[in-house]
């Protein structure tokens, strides 16, 4: 691995051009250094470990056949977000489509999942509301509407590490306060 390439876990420019250009040391690099990272995305996104883990390979694989056709070198993370979001929403898609309906459509619940569903989605808001605004609204962009973290960063007024950081905390906020709740 070229580690002077190699910028906290992400690949840097330089080893992100090699790897586009084909040169498959760098394309070895460049998967292994993004592993870690999509795999805590996918973690967060996802509605299981199993499927965390599935679409943090299937990311991968997307990763090493199509690196010749990101456009910019500084794209990766947001490009490997968005397969990663993409493939965690078309999981849960799958097994809503196969979830029993009735005559109209609407997935059958039983009154126990429905009450859950509710109570989940209800505790979810209150942590949500209960977080200082900066972090809620780095929350929401980042991860209920999938800003990229530089357009989060620009438009709520932070560093990109200020950002990182709130939305660290808004996380593990919204994780305690769910924890707590239960």
């Amino acid at each position: 691995m070229r580690e002077q390439d190699v910028e906290r876990g992400w690949a840097g420019e330089q080893l992100v051009t090699a790897a586009q250009n084909g040169d498959r040391e760098a394309i070895a690099a460049v998967v292994y250094g993004a592993h870690p990272h999509v795999r805590r995305f996918a973690q967060h996104l996802c509605a299981s470990d199993t499927d965390a883990e599935d679409a943090t390979q299937e990311a991968l694989i997307i990763l090493y056949r199509k690196i010749g056709t990101l456009r910019a070198t500084t794209a990766l993370a947001s490009w490997m977000f968005r397969i990663v979001r993409n493939e965690c929403l078309r999981r849960a898609r799958r097994v809503l489509d196969h979830a029993p309906r009735t005559e109209t459509g609407d997935v059958v619940l039983s009154a126990e999942d429905e009450v859950l569903r509710r109570l989940d989605a209800d505790q979810l808001a209150e942590a949500i509301t209960a977080l200082p605004e900066v972090q809620r609204r780095v929350l929401i962009m980042r991860d209920v509407l999938g800003y990229p973290g530089r357009a989060t960063a620009d438009a709520l007024g932070l560093s990109t590490a200020a950002m990182k950081s709130q939305l660290h905390r808004a996380r593990a906020a919204v994780r305690q306060g769910l924890d707590h709740r239960r």
